[in-house]
């Protein structure tokens, strides 16, 4: 029965849309699980093979850049302070993080921003308040979303092609197994980001 139920979610027919709608909607809200959804798919293409891995690498990552992009566009016509939300403590403090980071370079920002939790609204809302150059951001952020969507929909493939099982298997261990690594990556730019000069923080 769970095997069942597992199966129909990750290669149903609507399991794509499905996950394009949670990889947009994790751009303003940390707790839409985005990267589970690609991760699970990724791993359900090794293994059922109900939809091809370049096409949950696609759509994730033209998801990702939408969601981006549309945080972008917030920042742009909004601001960062016009609403209640913007003005929370933990979102000033990741606003505040994210303008001192931009100041660093771009590039980096929004490929590292992915792993780093209420980094990813910060980053994007902060370049659109402060003006990046549209064409410069698209270009960036489309390289970023889609590196990112190869890397999750990667390492489910991969686990899947490595471990019997199945998708009862395959999809659960490529999880845990993406997670594991999204907190080392994750430990890994707040340390970078501790050694940097003129006192800059990582964003939390």
């Amino acid at each position: 029965m769970l095997a069942d139920l597992l199966s129909s979610a990750v290669t149903g027919p609507w399991a794509l849309l499905l996950m394009c709608l949670l990889v947009f909607g994790d751009a303003f809200l940390v707790v839409i699980p985005g990267e589970v959804a690609v991760t699970a798919l990724g791993a359900a293409a090794a293994t059922a093979g109900a939809h091809p891995l370049w096409a949950v690498i696609v759509c994730a990552g033209a998801s990702a850049a939408a969601g981006d992009v549309a945080c972008y566009l917030l920042g742009r016509l909004a601001g960062t302070d016009r609403w209640r939300w913007m003005r929370t403590v933990r979102v000033r403090g990741a606003l505040a993080a994210a303008r001192r980071r931009l100041d660093g370079g771009l590039a980096t920002v929004l490929f590292t921003a992915r792993f780093v939790p209420f980094a990813r609204l910060a980053v994007n809302l902060v370049a659109g308040a402060s003006r990046v150059p549209p064409a410069r951001y698209l270009a960036l952020v489309s390289v970023a979303a889609f590196g990112w969507a190869a890397y999750q929909a990667s390492v489910g493939a991969a686990v899947a092609a490595l471990l019997p099982g199945g998708v009862l298997v395959a999809v659960p261990v490529s999880i845990a197994v993406a997670v594991g690594l999204g907190l080392l990556i994750d430990l890994i730019v707040r340390r970078a980001s501790r050694r940097r000069p003129h006192g800059e923080t990582p964003v939390s």
